[in-house]
């Protein structure tokens, strides 16, 4: 059975439900998890005409903002793992594609399932902005179970 999974989490309402129970999931096979937030890339705003600029004060502001809200969202899962009496650790990454930074931190950490949450969007949304897990799921050879 599964003994390490990792929980990569947005910080959303539904991520954070799909923590839970993938904790109480943990809890039932006696595996441990591993909480995971992807930080967002900066990205400098486009000036007229298309040229775009750095501004060292925004993207710096933009980081230790962004390492915040990860810190946030991971002191979630190591609270919801400790008052469950699960092993846990936690961790951030970097990365222009977030799937790619899932799927590399589940390697990396040899977990053998990922556990997340799925915002179900479907039609023109769903192929307009994408879907994480489903890339996940298309890219990644080791099991994923999807959380809805």
């Amino acid at each position: 059975m599964f003994k390490h999974i990792l929980l990569p989490t947005d910080g959303t309402e539904l991520s954070q439900k799909s923590v839970l129970k993938g904790i109480e999931f943990a809890k039932s096979i006696g595996a441990r998890i591993t909480g995971y937030h992807v930080l967002p890339e900066y990205s400098p705003m486009l000036a007229t005409e298309g040229f775009g600029y750095i501004d060292p004060e925004t993207e710096e502001m933009f980081e230790k903002n962004a390492k915040a809200y990860a810190e946030h969202c991971l002191d979630f899962v190591k609270k919801a793992a400790i008052d469950a009496q699960v092993e846990c650790e936690c961790g951030f990454g970097k990365g222009s594609s977030v799937h790619d930074a899932i799927i590399e931190a589940a390697r990396s950490k040899n977990c053998d399932l990922i556990w997340m949450a799925s915002h179900g969007r479907r039609g023109i949304t769903g192929l307009l902005l994408g879907s994480e897990t489903t890339k996940v799921l298309t890219h990644c050879d080791i099991p994923v179970l999807v959380y809805r």
